[in-house]
């Protein structure tokens, strides 16, 4: 009989987030399926926990995809586990997922602690729709049209961002988006968790300087049209004008001002008005 893959959420941060529920599934499961098992060993010794486990990464996952698949299939059971947060999330455990789904084998979420949602929730930023980037590339055109096909993005963006390129990210979120608001999420759960609420100008100008250490989310204000200038007919703007004129301004400064205001010539403004 066909085993389980448990998709297993483990802490961002504070080890005291991890499930009762997560902790049980890593007790019971034959072998633990880890992005990084140095890591995923400091969790299991905090729990007590002895398990085998089994390296799981970007460069080793399509080999060890079918090794774990076929030991599942043999009846063990496995978790999954990613060095923070929900697996299989900007993850590799993706392909893994993939994978099982092809091959039949039955999965189960054991649902955890999530950087994209933590980091949106405490944003100040809207929540009802919003948009995960993940990681923007390292290469240039990649990483500029990624930011161009979300120029007009009307829901709220979360990305990811490491620490030394975080200024780089910085200045290219004001070069792309103009001044928007910007929340800049840090060491989410950590000792030194902190929440940023700024804007793309504001933060190129000061957090650019590389001062900005730790985990890093960041989430963006999304596109909103801006607001169209009220329509004035020239009626208005000769009643504008004449405004002036009451306050004690001649016909031509009040014919001038009104047409600053309203967009129409200041010649027809002032012809309207010595009628």
């Amino acid at each position: 009989m066909s085993g389980i893959l448990y998709v297993t959420g483990t802490p961002i941060g504070n080890l005291s987030d991890l499930s009762p529920r997560a902790a049980e599934t890593l007790e019971k499961v034959d072998f633990i399926a880890a992005e990084d098992t140095r890591v995923t060993l400091k969790l299991l010794n905090h729990l007590g926990i002895k398990k085998p486990m089994v390296s799981y990464f970007e460069h080793n996952k399509r080999e060890r995809g079918e090794i774990i698949c076929a030991r599942i299939e043999q009846g063990e059971s496995c978790a999954i586990v990613t060095d923070a947060g929900m697996p299989c999330i900007s993850d590799p455990g993706e392909d893994l997922i993939k994978l099982c789904a092809a091959r039949g084998i039955r999965t189960e979420v054991v649902p955890g602690p999530s950087a994209v949602i933590a980091a949106l929730a405490v944003s100040g930023l809207a929540t009802g729709r919003f948009t995960f980037e993940g990681f923007l590339s390292v290469n240039k055109k990649s990483r500029s049209e990624h930011l161009q096909s979300l120029l007009r993005e009307t829901r709220t963006m979360i990305f990811y961002e490491a620490p030394h390129k975080l200024p780089a990210t910085l200045r290219d979120f004001y070069a792309v988006f103009g001044d928007r608001r910007l929340s800049i999420v840090r060491e989410l759960t950590k000792a030194h968790e902190e929440v940023i609420r700024t804007t793309t100008a504001y933060a190129a100008a000061h957090y650019a300087d590389g001062s900005v250490r730790g985990e890093i989310v960041l989430v963006l204000e999304g596109y909103s049209q801006p607001e169209e200038a009220p329509a004035y007919t020239l009626e208005a703007a000769v009643a504008l004008a004449k405004e002036q004129m009451a306050e004690g301004k001649k016909a031509t400064e009040a014919a001038k001002e009104a047409a600053a205001a309203t967009g129409f010539k200041k010649n027809e403004i002032y012809r309207e008005l010595m009628l």
